[in-house]
């Protein structure tokens, strides 16, 4: 069952918002404390984890050596391979689902889009933990018994000197832009079907059904 044009133009731009949102950094986290006034930041894209200045990551690095932190490498992160082909694979997914125009489709790709965001979420949360909780306590410097240094998923955090800021970037908000405007299609094209099935059918010989048989002969 096909679904209307509205919500497949909704459709559309919720996959190409996705697909942009590769070439933008999904996330950031900032740090600010007295030594570092000006703040230091760091970009999480779907392909890498870079500083938002060229020396911001490799100072952060630096830092959490001195807590025992692990250092962040981009290319160590296994999630940063796979991120890129499925954001791509899923923006042609739903461009090839708008076209077709299916309510069935739809829907899965919605579902679909939901749980990979999720799991996304989830899956970020969880980095987080095990950079701020596995700490090699024996070699590092600076020791604060009991002490964690997980950033925040989202919103501001105090860790020691340093306050911590997690929210989404410009990708991130076409991402979730993206999940709103295809949850928002989904949801007119069931609307909208449920609508045509419950609407009566016109009387045979009323002008609204001829109008509907020269519709359809002239189609």
């Amino acid at each position: 069952m096909t679904v209307p044009v509205r919500a497949r133009w909704m459709l559309a731009a919720s996959a190409i918002l996705l697909g942009l949102a590769l070439f933008f950094p999904l996330w950031r986290v900032s740090l600010i404390a007295p030594q570092y006034p000006e703040g230091l930041g760091m970009h999480i894209w779907a392909h890498t984890v870079a500083g938002v200045n060229p020396t911001d990551l490799p100072n952060i690095n630096g830092l959490n050596h001195y807590i025992g932190m692990k250092t962040i490498e981009p290319d160590s992160i296994p999630e940063l391979k796979i991120m890129p082909p499925g954001i791509l694979a899923m923006c042609i997914l739903g461009l090839l689902v708008a076209w077709r125009g299916n309510r069935m489709l739809m829907r899965a790709w919605v579902v679909a889009l939901l749980i990979a965001g999720l799991a996304g979420m989830v899956d970020f949360y969880l980095w987080e933990y095990d950079y701020g909780h596995n700490l090699d306590l024996e070699n590092a410097p600076i020791q604060v018994p009991g002490m964690t240094y997980q950033p925040p998923l989202l919103g501001t955090k105090q860790l020691l000197n340093f306050t911590a800021t997690s929210w989404p970037a410009s990708g991130g908000i076409m991402a979730i832009v993206a999940v709103i405007l295809g949850v928002s299609s989904a949801t007119i094209g069931m609307k909208d079907t449920k609508e045509q099935k419950d609407k009566p059918e016109p009387q045979s010989g009323s002008v609204e059904h001829k109008n509907i048989r020269a519709r359809e002969a002239t189609a």
